[in-house]
């Protein structure tokens, strides 16, 4: 075996990602429980200005509807107590909860807090709240960022809220999307790369037909999200497909095709994708880096959020 999941991270190592976001996100980590949600109060009324925020469904929301009621229902200092808990990762019920949630409830779960802070519902940012000179700094290294990587501070900064006592409790996500019919699917087509797999791969995630979309993968494969470690084995990228990446939109431009050892093959794709939170008015600057068995099986794909629309054209070994 020429390869292991560590050594094939390495491929196309010219790619060039938006290291600003993790240093945004640690920097935001670092502030106080109040600090983080004044930012995040101040962030959502900034891009509300520019970036259309899709409302969640009714289905996406009803693992969240008991606790949304529980805190509707709260005094606002006992409101700013659950958000600064979830903020400081502090075990409570609530925390509990949110920690079991997927990223889809817990992104829905502060857009409703930031609809019903604006119409008086939920305890507001006090009047006249000045951010510290962090937050204030880390807001506008926010501003500076292109708003595909804005979103994905924000996303990842509420993620990661709530306290989970075990990596392994049962995670609770939205149903999952029926697959597109067939007959209604629009087959991508990516300038330099006609590998059925690479196809497939792309087909297969526009239509949420995770079924057929984890049979590409080798049984040992992996896939690495943006920024973080790789997710090993079928099942594991499988609950990882149906829990992050329902009702993405993901569009292709080109890409490069190089042979590797021992029969694999390396493929690099450049493009952007779009979010069901924000639609056609946000596209994520995105490479795949595709490392591909003798069996055309995918044993290896990373997936980096670019630093900047150039590298959408950056096909260089």
């Amino acid at each position: 075996m020429p390869f292991t999941i560590d050594s094939a991270r390495g491929i196309f190592p010219n790619t060039l990602s938006a290291d600003a976001v993790p240093a945004t996100i640690a920097r935001f980590n670092q502030l106080s429980a109040e600090d983080q949600l004044a930012l995040i109060w101040f962030a959502y009324l900034e891009m509300g200005k520019t970036i259309t925020i899709a409302a969640p469904g009714a289905a996406n929301m009803q693992f969240a509807e008991n606790t949304m009621n529980q805190i509707r229902q709260m005094n606002f200092r006992e409101q700013s107590q659950v958000m600064c808990d979830l903020a400081n990762r502090v075990d409570t019920p609530i925390s509990r909860t949110y920690g079991s949630w997927s990223a889809n409830i817990k992104l829905g779960f502060w857009y409703q807090l930031g609809q019903w802070m604006e119409q008086g519902i939920v305890a507001p940012i006090p009047k006249g709240y000045q951010l510290s000179a962090n937050a204030a700094a880390i807001l506008q290294a926010i501003r500076n960022l292109e708003s595909g990587q804005q979103i994905t501070v924000l996303r990842n900064s509420v993620v990661d809220m709530g306290f989970e006592p075990s990596k392994t409790i049962e995670r609770v996500a939205e149903p999952v999307v029926v697959p597109q019919e067939i007959s209604q699917r629009v087959k991508v087509a990516i300038e330099g790369v006609d590998n059925p797999t690479i196809l497939k791969y792309m087909d297969n995630l526009n239509a949420n037909d995770f079924d057929a979309l984890i049979e590409l993968f080798a049984p040992d494969g992996a896939l690495q999200p943006p920024f973080q470690k790789p997710i090993v084995g079928k099942d594991a990228v499988l609950r990882f497909f149906r829990e992050e990446c329902q009702n993405l939109k993901l569009i292709p431009e080109r890409g490069i095709v190089e042979p590797a050892e021992d029969g694999f093959t390396q493929i690099k794709v450049t493009g952007k994708v779009q979010t069901p939170w924000f639609g056609a008015g946000v596209g994520m600057n995105m490479a795949w880096r595709f490392l591909l068995t003798p069996e055309n099986k995918i044993f290896f794909v990373a997936i980096d959020l670019l630093a900047s629309p150039k590298e959408l054209l950056n096909l260089v070994r």
